[in-house]
């Protein structure tokens, strides 16, 4: 039998004192392993923001096990901002209306032709208005935003051949769109009749005429398949569609900053590749659909503009806008 003496206990003591100690994240994940994250989305397992949460995965690395739920299969639409607050769900992209719903001042973010284009979008969040629109949202909702995940620019796609050359003639048409007060806003203001349908009814809502049409960028049209059941594609512009790349206020706290640090890199990395294959699809495919049969053209945008930044400025809503918060934007 080995005895230890003091001088042993003294050199072990030193060793001991040698090794690195292991971080509040590293010791979670050698007891327990990664923390589980799962993440869940309305948007289709072929969309191009499915790629880029295997992108953000992979740069996430070892900190996380990720379980991807695609289509609306564990969380229907709207839903997954409260699942995130009651603990339910880790992770999600999370549309900027539903933060609205929880967070007044946000309802000027949902606003139409509020941004110019994608990069408008990105110098906003990058911005001190975008921090100080973040914080109030993570402050008040426990959550942790990792930023915007701009998906295309919303354009209107109708069944018939009518002309829709401004917002009036748009009066009486059943369109489509996301269930919740901000988005059936939206609708209103492009002076349709706003008609709320779960994003996976879409297709046969159109096919059977229980609506006339729809509003999403062309990229959703082409993953939904949308175009097979519509006859032109009126490019209003009127939305640069954006969710926000969400995690649980809790499950984010439970990281070091080291981690923190890994995954806020790996978002960002990865929405930037998204947002670069989104804008080059929608040049793509604008061509494509009109090679393919479709209507497309432009209406008198400038009509739609006034028309429904109009709407948004006499609405009740525009009192909780953060004071002079839309000059800052417009201005950057």
């Amino acid at each position: 039998m080995t005895r230890l003496t003091r001088r042993g206990f003294a050199a072990l003591g030193t060793a001991a004192l040698a090794v690195p100690a292991l971080s509040l994240s590293a010791r979670r994940a050698t007891a327990a392993g990664p923390t589980k994250i799962r993440f869940s989305a309305v948007f289709s397992d072929q969309d191009i923001r499915a790629e880029m949460m295997k992108k953000f995965v992979e740069g996430a690395g070892d900190a996380i096990a990720y379980e991807g739920f695609y289509g609306g299969t564990l969380f229907k639409q709207g839903t997954e901002l409260v699942a995130l607050q009651r603990g339910n769900l880790e992770m999600s992209n999370i549309a900027p209306q539903d933060v609205s719903n929880q967070v007044p001042a946000w309802s000027l973010l949902t606003s139409g032709y509020l941004f110019r284009d994608a990069d408008h979008l990105r110098v906003f969040f990058a911005s001190d208005a975008g921090s100080e629109m973040k914080a109030l949202a993570e402050e008040q909702l426990g959550i942790k935003i990792l930023g915007p995940t701009f998906y295309g620019t919303r354009q209107v796609g109708l069944r018939g051949d009518k002309v829709i050359s401004t917002p009036a003639d748009l009066a009486g048409v059943k369109l489509r769109m996301p269930g919740g007060e901000a988005w059936q806003f939206l609708g209103q203001a492009l002076g349709a009749n706003p008609t709320p349908m779960a994003y996976a009814e879409v297709y046969t809502g159109l096919q059977t005429g229980a609506i006339d049409g729809q509003d999403n960028p062309l990229p959703n049209v082409q993953n939904m398949k949308f175009y097979e059941v519509m006859d032109q594609i009126v490019m209003t512009s009127h939305l640069v569609a954006f969710d926000l790349l969400t995690m649980s206020g809790k499950v984010w706290a439970s990281f070091d900053d080291a981690t923190k640090a890994k995954l806020q890199e790996a978002a960002d990395a990865a929405i930037a590749w998204s947002t670069e294959q989104h804008v080059a699809r929608e040049g793509e495919l604008a061509k494509k659909f009109a090679e393919g049969g479709l209507k497309v053209y432009e209406p008198d945008v400038a009509a739609f503009r006034s028309h429904v930044q109009k709407a948004y400025a006499e609405s009740p809503q525009a009192k909780d806008w953060p004071e002079g918060m839309a000059a800052r934007i417009a201005a950057l």
